[in-house]
């Protein structure tokens, strides 16, 4: 008794609060909702630390992860460690039969579990992360999320090497740019490395369902929610930040990565623009281009080729970084991409691509502004070689022809015996099933 009353009020919360998982299990419940319906009538408030102020990114650089760890606003509070992990695995009952390699489509077969770490700014920051049985998500009707799209997410890929070892492709690149998309979002940081621990934790649970052939492989959908139940455009005091596994096939037919996409390229379209979010990952991006997938694929085009600007400059192809490879006016092979100017995603297959290409020492490698008329023009006089996708779901694609204002723009990517786009795809792959050795493939132990 003489202990307890030794203790203050907020650190007797604090114990209790660390135990609560074990009452939520008995109760049933999947949410800690007394911060966010008035219960806890006092905040729990983090140390007293001298946190350091958070960094702010410029879109217009890359997104490479450096020596120094990265810097959380004070307000975020404490951070989980993958040290505070808790199982709990899924009974005979939950588990789910794995679909067979060659019948994958993407994103439609889930894995037995899930890692699921809350977020409450009035019980100190982060909680305790936990990996238990998949399950649906249980959240009330005005959570912010809903309302707001407070929301974003990353895509990682886990591959069975040739080795039969796991690896994941550059996860530390995947942690800053989602920790910068939750900086936008006001959501709360937290620490990349620790995360990337969880995460590899569940994929070692549910390694079974890595398919054993290099055609597929597990598709990993981190993402971070604004759970907060009240209605007002604001930060979100209660987030849930968790990921889900999904054995995964190509991501487009084997017809169409082998006869080369089709493009619209309509101005009248813009994915994103100056001062906006179109360099974060977040659902709000992805949710008006839906309709116009849909009037592409209405004229019997695959994809989109997203326009900005009067003069009609080249950003991202459906959701893919872009590449054109050309002989320029002075002769030369160039490899040339979009810049990161904030209307382009910093995409990780994106990073790669550049690093190899400019290692290979072949052709030029240049970031710059692309525009429609360069592409036609340059199309005209057959300076251009080949135009590709490039991102984590599909890797390499190809691209073979771009409606635009009416005509048909053919492009000679699939012309050639030894593409570029084919070099870059195999190197590539061959990194993430371990048939060459690179520290950009990270092994699961």
């Amino acid at each position: 008794m003489k202990c307890l009353q030794r203790l203050t009020t907020t650190h007797l919360l604090r114990r209790v609060l660390e135990n609560q998982h074990k009452f939520i299990q008995l109760l049933q419940q999947q949410q800690v909702r007394s911060c966010s319906t008035g219960r806890l009538q006092e905040a729990i408030k983090p140390e007293d630390e001298d946190y350091p102020q958070l960094k702010t990114i410029d879109p217009s650089t890359s997104y490479y992860p450096t020596s120094k760890p990265f810097k959380h606003a004070p307000e975020v509070g404490d951070q989980f460690t993958h040290s505070q992990l808790a199982v709990r695995l899924a009974a005979p009952h939950q588990l789910h039969p794995k679909p067979d390699a060659d019948d994958l489509v993407f994103g439609k077969h889930f894995t037995d579990h899930m890692l699921k770490i809350a977020y409450h700014r009035r019980l100190g920051g982060w909680q305790k992360p936990e990996i238990m049985p998949m399950e649906n998500l249980v959240l009330h009707p005005a959570a912010k999320v809903f309302h707001y799209a407070v929301e974003l997410f990353e895509g990682m890929k886990a591959y069975r090497g040739v080795d039969g070892r796991i690896r994941i492709f550059r996860p530390e690149m995947n942690m800053a740019r989602m920790n910068a998309s939750a900086q936008r979002s006001g959501l709360p940081t937290f620490e990349g490395d620790e995360f990337i621990k969880c995460m590899s934790r569940l994929v070692t649970i549910d390694q079974e369902w890595v398919p054993h052939t290099e055609a597929a492989s597990l598709y990993l959908r981190p993402t971070l929610i604004g759970i907060e139940p009240t209605l007002g455009v604001a930060s979100s005091d209660s987030a849930l930040l968790y990921t889900i596994l999904s054995p995964v096939g190509g991501y487009f037919t084997a017809g169409a990565t082998s006869m080369g996409v089709s493009l619209l390229a309509d101005p009248r379209y813009t994915r994103a623009w100056p001062g906006g979010v179109g360099d974060r990952k977040m659902g709000s991006n992805y949710a008006p281009t839906i309709q116009i997938q849909k009037e592409a694929t209405a004229q019997g085009l695959q994809q989109v080729l997203w326009l900005y600007g009067e003069d009609h400059q080249v950003t991202e192809v459906g959701t893919m970084n872009f590449f054109m490879l050309m002989v320029n006016e002075q002769g030369e092979r160039e490899l040339i991409t979009p810049p990161l100017n904030g209307l382009i995603l910093p995409g990780i297959t994106r990073d790669s691509i550049l690093h190899l290409a400019r290692d290979w020492k072949q052709f030029k490698v240049t970031e710059r502004t692309i525009t429609m008329f360069e592409v036609k023009k340059a199309l005209y006089e057959n300076r251009i070689l080949e135009m590709f996708g490039a991102g984590t779901a599909c890797v390499v694609s190809p691209i073979e022809r771009i409606y635009y204002m009416g005509e048909n723009l053919m492009i000679p990517t699939l012309d050639h015996d030894e593409p570029v786009w084919k070099q870059i795809c195999t190197t590539l792959t061959d990194i993430q099933y371990g048939k060459i050795k690179h520290p950009w493939g990270v092994t699961i132990d």
